[in-house]
């Protein structure tokens, strides 16, 4: 992995953790745009791991469906989030840097938690393995430190 952006740490000024990438660093990487780029930043990234942020608010788009009485989002887009965080590491490895990073398979997906507006979704990837610009990661989506989502997704690097 590249050693460029520094590893998450603490802001001195509020405790805060800093951002490893901001959502403006995040939309230089993937091609992603609203309505589907669903992370906000990345709060740390080593060798073979990446934890990103989505915040979950009322005014997302897929709550005007999903479901207008009781509103959830939507397990499919909790996926494409993992998959959005997952692709921002494997864009660090010097090979990948100016390719596009597409979702290849998901197994074992299992949705443990409800996600509703005003969650703040910490998704953690890590890397199973890597090989001329395929793999695997595992992925797990929390809410408040509780497992919302697991799954192990495959990806395919490509020009």
């Amino acid at each position: 992995m590249s050693t460029n952006p520094p590893e998450s740490g603490t802001d001195p000024k509020d405790g805060a953790a800093a951002p490893v990438f901001d959502i403006n660093q995040i939309m230089k990487i993937l091609p992603h745009r609203y309505p589907f780029l669903l992370i906000d930043r990345i709060v740390e990234s080593r060798d073979k791991f990446v934890a990103g942020i989505k915040c979950v608010t009322m005014n997302e788009w897929f709550f005007q469906g999903h479901f207008p009485a009781q509103p959830v989002m939507p397990g499919v887009l909790i996926i494409e989030a993992m998959a959005q965080t997952g692709a921002v590491m494997v864009h660090q490895y010097e090979e990948n840097r100016d390719k596009l990073v597409y979702l290849a398979g998901i197994d074992g997906a299992r949705f443990r938690k409800l996600v509703q507006p005003g969650d703040v979704l910490r998704i953690e990837m890590s890397e199973i393995y890597r090989r001329r610009g395929m793999g695997k990661c595992e992925g797990k989506a929390f809410v408040n430190g509780e497992l919302a989502c697991e799954a192990t997704l495959m990806f395919v690097a490509q020009r």
